[in-house]
């Protein structure tokens, strides 16, 4: 809870920034404050299990606390990638108090036991994006972007409230715990709008996720905001969206999974196989990306189809792996984007000669994505595909591995063009000490979580 308390202070903190005149003092405070809430989420993990707050509205447990670390963890990496963006920005104020109050409602998407707080968190963690989506203002492309990750944002939220209130009027009550009660307590008896309800739900989270058949604002918000914005995008949402999911799931729905699983079940076949596919016709790395993690939302809905012992330590590995890995591909095409002045998978072409550490980056990040040995991505989806194993989807897992092998072939696409493709210009890739920095701490996070993996895993066990 005290990490929630201490990402909106720094929020309120922000926006007084540009009143008060210390903007030159916003980078250190934003960044020692996510180290100070990492050290709160770390602090509390000794309490008991349950942690109430509010009548209940949230509870901070184990799984909450862990995704609030790792949502802390993956905004401050984004933080030191981002201070060449946030420079160049004269409504600098504004973009660290948007970026913030995202991040404070990814905590609360982590961490609601109520459905009114399931919305509130979505909605906190998505509009302060529809802005950040078009900052760039002179730009169609990010004008565009806005427009449409808004409106369909909002028609997908008129879905999942839609579905609240289908299942309110079934059970009585917003609470978690309280509709699962009664879900047991009435077992066969439940009524049609009931299941209609969930129905409406997956809808609304499955648009924010960017599961297919509701992904059609993924490529073009990601390739129209700015790169710093989709790195952020791709990695927050993702993190808290899936959290917030499997919650809602795995505490209320279980004991009614008949009536849901092959519906996720068709999701993740359709994501993983459009994902993959059409991520491989794509000349542009951020679009590239875009399908990309359509294919991993994928792979992250056999954990929700699969719900056992071992289905939110799977979430979280592979979240984090993703994560991490994906700040890792944006860092480096922020490099190659500020030289060519676009996002071709060609601008990579000779990268290994022009600055080694780029190359060495951008590989480990593909590798991992690919679910290649030793990088976190490998045993991510080894986890996952395991889980889903063990819920007795064999099927699911052999779609899954021959998705994956399509995805092998567009991930080496960037890997081949920095190490053998010839380099267009000769000239040297120059690197700030932070640039370095953050580089060598993304790329040893991976290999890290692909050594350690059983670390991540036992503390949701």
């Amino acid at each position: 809870m005290i990490t929630l308390f201490i990402i909106s202070l720094l929020g309120v903190i922000a926006m007084l920034a540009e009143i008060l005149k210390f903007k030159k003092l916003l980078a250190p405070l934003t960044l020692l404050g996510l180290i100070a809430a990492m050290g709160a989420g770390v602090s509390e993990w000794n309490n008991p299990v349950f942690i109430p707050v509010f009548n209940n509205m949230l509870l901070f447990n184990h799984y909450a606390l862990a995704f609030s670390i790792s949502l802390c963890l993956v905004t401050f990496l984004w933080f030191l990638m981002a201070q060449d963006y946030l420079k160049t920005e004269t409504a600098i104020t504004d973009h660290y108090a948007l970026i913030l109050f995202s991040l404070a409602g990814g905590i609360v998407l982590t961490a609601f036991g109520n459905m009114v707080m399931l919305f509130l968190g979505i909605e906190i963690l998505s509009i302060p994006l529809y802005i950040l989506a078009g900052s760039r203002k002179t730009d169609l492309a990010s004008n565009e972007a806005s427009f449409k990750y808004f409106l369909l944002g909002a028609f997908a939220i008129g879905f999942l409230l839609f579905g609240i209130a289908l299942i309110y009027g079934a059970t009585g009550s917003f609470e978690l715990n309280t509709i699962n009660q009664y879900i047991l307590q009435h077992p066969g008896e439940m009524p049609a709008f009931f299941y209609a309800g969930i129905l409406l739900i997956i809808a609304g989270l499955a648009f924010k996720v960017s599961a297919a058949p509701f992904h059609f604002w993924t490529p073009d918000v990601y390739q129209g905001a700015p790169t710093m914005i989709t790195a952020f995008m791709s990695t927050i949402v993702k993190i808290a969206a899936f959290a917030g999911f499997f919650r809602l799931f795995s505490t209320c729905f279980v004991s009614v999974a008949d009536s849901w699983n092959q519906l996720i079940g068709i999701l993740a076949i359709i994501s993983m196989l459009l994902g993959n596919i059409t991520a491989i016709r794509q000349d542009s790395f951020k679009r590239m990306l875009a399908y990309s993690s359509i294919s991993h939302a994928g792979y992250l809905l056999l954990a929700i189809l699969a719900i056992n012992n071992h289905s939110a330590g799977a979430i979280f590995l592979y979240t984090l792996a993703y994560a991490v890995a994906s700040i890792t591909a944006f860092a480096v095409l922020k490099k190659v984007y500020a030289l060519k002045n676009n996002d071709l998978i060609e601008s990579f072409n000779g990268l290994a000669k022009r600055n080694p550490l780029l190359a060495l980056s951008i590989t480990i990040a593909m590798l991992s994505l690919a679910g290649i040995p030793p990088t976190g991505g490998f045993f991510a989806k080894y986890v996952i595909f395991n889980t889903a194993l063990t819920g007795g989807h064999l099927w699911l897992v052999i779609i899954a591995v021959i998705a994956s092998l399509i995805g092998v072939y567009y991930y080496f696409k960037a890997i081949i063009a920095s190490w053998f493709k010839p380099a267009t210009d000769e000239n040297l890739i120059e690197l700030s000490l932070q640039d370095k920095l953050l580089l060598i701490i993304t790329t040893l996070l991976t290999l890290a979580i692909g050594l350690f993996p059983e670390f991540i895993l036992n503390l949701l066990s």
